[in-house]
């Protein structure tokens, strides 16, 4: 499964327009673009599953930096500070890394 298997590829390619910008990236507001915030819970699991590249249950900072080029591949890198700022609000037990449910990623609806 893709991600274009649950979220409409226009609405992808929106939401991606408008963080084109270095630093510009904002999580909240990205997942309302992409139609990620309208979706259920077994589909945000499913969405958790496909950007959790290393299938480690775990979403860690290191696969935040490539977030959006898990949506499109030509897409540009997470800046650092947009990376530590998305973990830090994801990441509500302060373990680097967001958990396996995928809910706290989500937390944005």
């Amino acid at each position: 499964m893709s991600l274009t298997d649950i979220l409409s590829p226009s609405d992808i390619a929106a939401a991606l327009r408008d963080c084109q910008a270095p630093d510009s990236f904002s999580p909240k507001k990205f997942f309302q673009i992409s139609g990620m915030s309208k979706k259920s819970s077994s589909q945000l699991k499913e969405i958790f599953r496909i950007l959790d590249n290393d299938q480690s249950g775990f979403i860690e900072e290191d696969e935040l930096k490539y977030f959006l080029q898990r949506f499109e591949c030509g897409a540009r890198v997470l800046t650092a500070s947009e990376t530590k700022t998305f973990l830090a609000t994801a990441d509500h037990d302060g373990d680097g890394k967001i958990g396996a449910e995928g809910i706290k990623l989500f937390e944005y609806r």
